[in-house]
């Protein structure tokens, strides 16, 4: 684990409470595009940056929103169409002889919340292992341990290590393809 970042420490309720948030809004991801195109227009591009803005916002604001009360589609949709709003007003304010085209060549930024959403659904991942494989898992790659050293340390043969590894790996992935096919 790098310096400066804390694991995952939640509780099964708080888990299942994010997953649950996590999933009402990705529930309304459809219907908040075919919205904002109806503000934006066609583009594609435009369209997603506007959600993805629209969900991150969400994210972001998530223990100051009201999740069993008002429904959050409204406070969605309301932020969507501020969002759309003022990506229209930025594009009319390009100046003349800017072609917005221009730009698609730069590298982009990754996103804060997908990469939150992933490193739970790791962490989720890692905790349905079982406590061997995950314990070989945690030395090899998060202590950065090799597997002789792995081996004294636990006190079982190197292949065992080696299998442990191996098993808990494609079961993670195993996981996170299924959590991936129904998010």
């Amino acid at each position: 684990m790098s310096p400066g970042r804390e694991p995952c420490r939640d509780t099964r309720r708080e888990t299942h409470e994010r997953d649950r948030r996590i999933e009402s809004l990705l529930a309304e991801t459809p219907a908040l595009r075919r919205y904002v195109s109806t503000i934006v227009g066609p583009d594609v591009h435009t369209v997603e940056d506007v959600v993805q803005e629209t969900l991150l916002r969400a994210w972001e604001s998530a223990d100051r929103l009201d999740w069993d009360g008002r429904p959050i589609r409204m406070w969605l949709f309301r932020v969507a169409r501020n969002l759309a709003v003022d990506t229209l007003r930025r594009n009319r304010s390009l100046p003349v002889g800017i072609d917005p085209s221009e730009f698609t060549g730069l590298p982009s930024v990754p996103d804060p919340a997908s990469s939150a959403v992933d490193r739970c659904m790791l962490v989720g991942a890692l905790r349905a292992l079982a406590p061997t494989h995950r314990e070989a898992l945690a030395q090899v790659h998060l202590l950065d341990r090799s597997g002789a050293e792995v081996a004294r340390t636990l006190g079982i043969p190197r292949g065992t290590v080696k299998s442990r590894t191996h098993h808990g790996i494609a079961a993670i992935r195993r996981q996170l393809a299924v959590l991936g096919e129904t998010g």
